[in-house]
């Protein structure tokens, strides 16, 4: 019964142009209520206007005379209004008669000139469909799920206008404002997608003039027991807070110079796996460690650095531990507090190692039970790194805190404020270091800057440094930049 119905609903609107029932007459233009859609507005579907003609009597686009009556079909087999029901003064018309004898099957459903040729055109498409779903080729094997082709993708643009009051500044961030005049901070593209029910795919591709370079590419499993989770593939490490952050989410348009320090102008990542532990207590602590390659300028600049000096055993790969903790203090208040600490070799042998301690902190405040779209936060993170060279231990400290206010919907306002120490012997003594021969003096920067949100999707920001390295002149350093989002771009974590 359905394919005979849905058959001559197809017959109907292949003839409606073409053939017309001799003494029919052209129907009135349809009134505002029993209209059926126009063009661009969706249909109505099954549901009759409340002032269409009773069921007994015709009406435009009605079934031919010889179709079942409307109660002999039920309401799942018969053709909705908006597929019988034309808004134009075009009559639909009653099929030709049918010949005694069903003509060879046509090419294809378009082909057919009456009820049989096109009833005969569906069976073929029909069977043929079916024969295509049941071939062993075409089925995917059991237990395995399909990737989506279409995985989220968005672009984030950050550019920069700087003025610089010496022409050599520390700028020592990949994506900091280097120059005066216009600087290219870094285009950035997002590739996330689930890769089946037990893998997730993460990538994160920087365009620069100068080419491109994979940011991050990894998977993250979805589905291991008892709270671990692991990633492998390239990925920034999970020290501290600031590390594993892009560029858009920063309160500042450039990097802690103690990141840079530490870690490189890139931060700290590598080609690795990684392994994480959510343990079952009343407050959120999670375990993380990693290893990576311990090579890489920009990249683990404390460790192999520039000089790959290559992988003989385990002791030759960079390790990140880390302890994250969570307390939701009240509605309004958050806290994340952790520790974390890198151990790996250095450029100065392959047995001498550097180790990196660290510290951080993280106090959030958002009133969610009022509208005003306040926040406040506070962000400190220090940092402790100890290095053998040929002879000799050197120690250095440092540390950064920030604190942002987004006083209105669109505004916010922050400030910051960084220290870094001079490397010193196990004495106490200041000593040169061969990473930074001319740090040997205290270093200390602030920076404030304004941000302008016309939305979610943009930003504009107005920020000025002021920079004391104890071993040179202060620099003064504004710049402004500019954000623009596109695309499917994922929360950022707390």
């Amino acid at each position: 019964m359905t394919k005979h119905v849905a058959s001559v609903g197809l017959l109907f609107l292949a003839t409606t142009q073409s053939l017309t029932v001799p003494g029919s007459a052209q129907p009135a233009q349809p009134s505002a209520a029993g209209a059926g859609p126009t063009d661009g507005e969706p249909g109505q579907g099954a549901d009759t206007p409340s002032d269409a003609p009773p069921s007994d009597a015709p009406s435009t686009g009605a079934p031919p005379s010889d179709a079942p009556p409307d109660d002999a079909v039920s309401d799942e087999d018969k053709p909705t209004e908006s597929a019988s029901t034309d808004a134009d003064s075009r009559q639909p018309a009653t099929p030709g008669p049918v010949p005694s004898e069903a003509p060879a099957e046509p090419a294809s459903i378009a082909e057919a000139s009456d009820f049989d040729e096109l009833e005969a055109a569906v069976d073929a498409e029909s069977a043929e469909t079916t024969t295509r779903a049941a071939s062993p080729a075409s089925a995917p094997a059991p237990g395995v799920a399909i990737a989506s082709i279409q995985p989220d993708i968005s672009a984030i643009l950050d550019v920069a206008a700087a003025y610089f009051s010496d022409d050599e500044p520390l700028q020592d961030g990949a994506h900091d404002p280097k120059k005066n005049g216009f600087n290219w901070q870094q285009l950035e593209i997002s590739l996330l997608a689930p890769v089946d029910p037990y893998l997730r795919f993460d990538s994160h591709l920087v365009f620069s003039p100068f080419g491109v370079e994979v940011e991050e590419a990894y998977a993250t499993t979805l589905a291991l027991p008892l709270g671990l989770q692991a990633r492998f593939g390239q990925f920034l490490t999970r020290f501290g807070r600031a590390n594993a952050t892009h560029p858009h989410t920063w309160d500042f348009a450039d990097q802690p110079f103690e990141l840079s320090r530490l870690f490189g102008g890139e931060g700290e990542r590598g080609l690795g796996i990684e392994l994480s532990l959510l343990l079952p207590l009343p407050w959120s602590v999670e375990l993380v460690g990693s290893a990576t390659d311990a090579a890489g300028e920009a990249t683990a600049r404390s460790f192999f650095g520039a000089q790959d000096l290559g992988v003989e055993s385990p002791a030759d790969l960079l390790y990140t531990t880390a302890v994250k903790q969570f307390f939701a203090l009240s509605d309004s208040w958050s806290l994340a507090a952790g520790l974390s600490a890198n151990f790996g070799p250095n450029s100065t042998g392959r047995d001498n190692r550097t180790a990196i301690y660290g510290a951080d902190f993280y106090l959030k405040y958002r009133p969610i039970h009022e509208p005003e779209p306040t926040v406040v936060s506070l962000h400190s993170e220090w940092f402790y790194r100890r290095r053998q060279i040929p002879e000799e231990l050197l120690q250095d400290y440092g540390q950064f805190t920030q604190m942002m206010w987004r006083f209105a919907l669109r505004w916010a306002a922050a400030l910051r404020y960084e220290f870094g120490s001079p490397s010193y012997d196990i004495d106490g003594n200041v000593t040169d270091d061969p990473l930074d021969p001319e740090w040997n003096q205290v270093r200390q920067r602030g920076s404030a800057s304004l941000s302008f949100y016309p939305t979610e999707f943009s930003r504009f920001r107005l920020q000025g440094n002021y920079d004391v390295p104890g071993y040179r002149d202060p620099i003064w350093a504004t710049f402004l930049t500019a954000e623009v989002v596109i695309g499917a771009h994922g929360a950022h974590a707390f």
